[in-house]
């Protein structure tokens, strides 16, 4: 699985977050397919890409604003694939939309 520390190996602890083979489907379009990555604990980690390309779906998907069609994320070793939003608040994962969002 890719690592989000730019290719630094971690081998003596476990990622805070983990995502496994994540794809977003709305209706029958597929806005997010087959992410994979990891963050550790300290790290800063940033999703870029184009209009479009799948980065507020992907942190929705995190945050249990959608569910995923597929794929898993480990919070801290626990799979909170289907945890709804208001569990993972509880747990330190939210998503803080920009102005225009809120």
């Amino acid at each position: 699985m890719p690592e989000a520390s730019g290719g630094r190996h971690n081998a003596t602890r476990e990622p805070m977050l983990s995502v496994e083979g994540l794809s977003v489907a709305y209706g029958g379009i597929n806005a997010v397919r087959g992410i994979d990555f990891c963050v550790y604990a300290g790290e800063m980690v940033s999703l870029i890409g184009a209009n479009g390309a799948g980065k507020t779906t992907t942190l929705k998907a995190l945050t249990g604003l959608v569910r995923p069609a597929a794929g898993r994320v480990l919070y801290n070793g626990a799979d909170i694939t289907a945890l709804p939003s208001h569990r993972l608040v509880a747990l330190g994962l939210a998503l803080v939309p920009e102005g225009r969002g809120v």
